[in-house]
């Protein structure tokens, strides 16, 4: 990050996510962001494309998690075990700070461009699930559907994880889903 300090990423995350929790993602400005954190607009511009990539800019690290782990799963795992196995490796990630999690759903779920782009990630997510899975010899319609399945208990673990204040265990919370979308299919 050169001459802006290593930690100025995380500054400008910060500001900008306290700045859209207290007036609006809508009515923050990239300008009150950066005087804020006491930086230009141009170094903002520097670590971010636009304010949304302070929300999404991990979506792709948490792709090549889960993605890196479906590929390097034993060849005997079923399609559903590596996914899962690729969402519990990922939601590490989630574990160190379920509370900026919590801000940033608060955030996203607040506007609805803002959750449009998060079903456009999960979307994308999907999808890159899915190819994993086909390179794995999974043929389709089962890929596609093991990999949307896999973005449902990825949703419910995540639901879970940023409205339980018990700091809950991310690897529990992806095998519970999986557990009870499993009685959900056989009727129990």
């Amino acid at each position: 990050m050169g001459r802006w300090g290593s930690n100025t990423h995380n500054l400008l995350k910060q500001t900008a996510m306290e700045l859209y929790l207290e007036h609006g993602f809508t009515q923050t400005t990239v300008a009150e962001i950066a005087e804020r954190a006491g930086l230009t607009e141009r170094t903002f511009f520097r670590h971010f494309a636009d304010k949304r990539e302070v929300l999404f800019g991990g979506s792709s690290l948490l792709q090549e998690l889960i993605i890196g782990v479906i590929e390097t799963a034993p060849k005997t795992a079923s399609p559903i075990n590596a996914v899962t196995a690729g969402l519990e490796d990922a939601g590490k990630w989630f574990q160190t700070n379920p509370e900026r999690s919590r801000k940033r759903q608060t955030i996203i779920d607040s506007n609805p461009e803002l959750q449009a782009r998060e079903l456009s990630k999960l979307a994308t997510l999907a999808s890159a699930i899915a190819d994993a899975l086909r390179k794995r010899g999974v043929a389709d319609p089962m890929a596609s559907l093991t990999a949307e399945v896999g973005i449902v208990i990825f949703r419910t673990a995540f639901e879970r994880l940023i409205h339980e204040t018990n700091q809950p265990n991310w690897s529990q919370l992806v095998r519970q889903s999986l557990k009870e979308l499993k009685a959900v299919i056989a009727g129990k």
